[in-house]
């Protein structure tokens, strides 16, 4: 088991010791400045983690004129994305780096940015001027934030700054992970809406059984799709997430970005008289009432 192979101590004792190693080996280590687009609470936690020559935008402000190109991190909901690309002068738009949770690539690919910059978030920030908490699990205890693209490595380095994780990974890597992360709030949250007032904790504890089927369906129908590989105990692995992030409460929202993506292509079997890929997921979506029309 995969537990008696890691070092017997407790996960926030490793989680800890992880943190202090990175934040060590990074103390020394310029963090390159930025455009940080959003004063939330994320915005204002990478903001904190820099060394102080930041450019910050906030909502309805015009984008900053700058001697030069600096990474853009958009820290903002995902619903304000088009309004910022629109807003970013072209020569600029290589620049963005989008942090938000979903399927964000037929939005990236429909502007041309396929190749932008993406940031899978696995940290939390409680309140507006805290630092992120990283979301480490049980299973994963060095953490689970990773970054693909052109500023990839200057968004590693600050996180690195306040001591998070942060990994570097190719395109094909990145893609597998964010796949996995897609399926991980789609199930989660779908669940936690067909038993109303459930926190993500609730559904790992009371209704395992259901969130563990529907994450198999899920992955296995993606794997088909899209052609890619998930590692070994996905579920497993969802699911300590899940334990990591236990009072976060459930709801089905930002639909497009999240299980809308699996409905396309049930929609798109079904209307090609082929069997449903995701028969479990829509069956819920229906008793939830998030069937789209």
């Amino acid at each position: 088991m995969l537990s008696a192979l890691l070092p017997q101590q407790p996960l926030q004792r490793r989680s800890k010791r992880c943190a202090l190693n990175r934040a060590t080996a990074m103390a020394q280590q310029t963090v390159p400045p930025c455009v940080i687009i959003g004063a939330g609470r994320v915005g204002a936690a990478l903001q904190r983690m820099g060394d102080g020559a930041d450019v910050v935008v906030k909502r309805g402000e015009q984008f900053p004129a700058l001697p030069q190109p600096l990474p853009i991190l958009i820290a903002t909901r995902n619903d304000a994305l088009a309004g910022i690309v629109e807003a970013t002068p072209p020569n600029r738009r290589e620049d963005l780096v989008f942090m938000q949770n979903g399927m964000l690539q037929p939005f990236l690919d429909a502007r041309g940015l396929g190749d932008a910059t993406q940031v899978l978030i696995y940290f939390a920030v409680a309140k507006l001027g805290e630092m992120p908490t990283d979301g480490v699990t049980d299973l994963e205890p060095e953490g689970l934030t990773a970054a693909c693209g052109k500023h990839a490595a200057a968004v590693a380095a600050r996180l690195h700054r306040q001591g998070l994780a942060c990994r570097v990974l190719p395109p094909d890597a990145f893609r597998a992970c964010m796949l996995e992360k897609l399926i991980w709030i789609s199930a989660f949250m779908l669940v936690g809406a067909a038993h109303p007032g459930a926190t993500v904790g609730d559904v790992e504890r009371q209704h395992s059984a259901e969130v563990r089927a529907l994450i198999e369906e899920l992955a296995q129908g993606t794997s088909a799709a899209a052609g890619v590989e998930f590692g070994p105990r996905l579920a497993d692995r969802l699911c300590a997430y899940a334990r990591a992030v236990a009072h976060f409460p459930t709801a089905v929202k930002e639909f497009e970005w999240r299980n809308g993506w699996f409905v396309g292509f049930s929609k798109q079997a079904m209307g090609t008289n082929f069997a449903d890929p995701f028969p479990k997921h829509t069956a819920l979506l229906k008793q939830v009432g998030a069937w789209p029309a």
